[in-house]
């Protein structure tokens, strides 16, 4: 007998029965997250949380325009951006063609059997 399967061993789905996200290389990186900000981001990425979602991102990308400021920081950016990507399709298209580079360039970002702490 197997022992009990962990929480985060399966694809977290949104309220719909979705892929966190949407796109299967986005729930991969997802899920390479520490577990305590991957289930925040799978939460955020939930079809439900879209009103947590878009001000969340909106916030995020007036703290990476500010990035000169000292507790903001430009990594605030891009994050804020892929968030508002649920709700914006032309950010999606965006979204995708980053996926695309990602699965092209760093193959070993999206392996589950990676390390997660790989900085290549």
């Amino acid at each position: 007998m197997s022992a009990a399967p962990d929480e985060r061993s399966t694809a977290p789905k949104g309220a719909a029965g979705q892929l966190a996200g949407g796109d299967p290389r986005l729930d991969k990186l997802v899920h390479r997250l520490p577990p305590r900000m991957g289930d925040t981001v799978s939460y955020l990425l939930q079809p439900s949380s879209r009103w947590v979602r878009i001000p969340s991102g909106a916030l995020l990308v007036v703290g990476g325009v500010f990035s000169f400021l000292p507790v903001l920081g430009i990594w605030m950016l891009p994050l804020g951006l892929a968030l508002l990507a649920e709700d914006v399709p032309p950010l999606r298209a965006s979204r995708s063609k980053v996926l695309d580079w990602v699965e092209r360039r760093k193959p070993q970002w999206l392996d589950p059997s990676a390390p997660k702490n790989d900085q290549s």
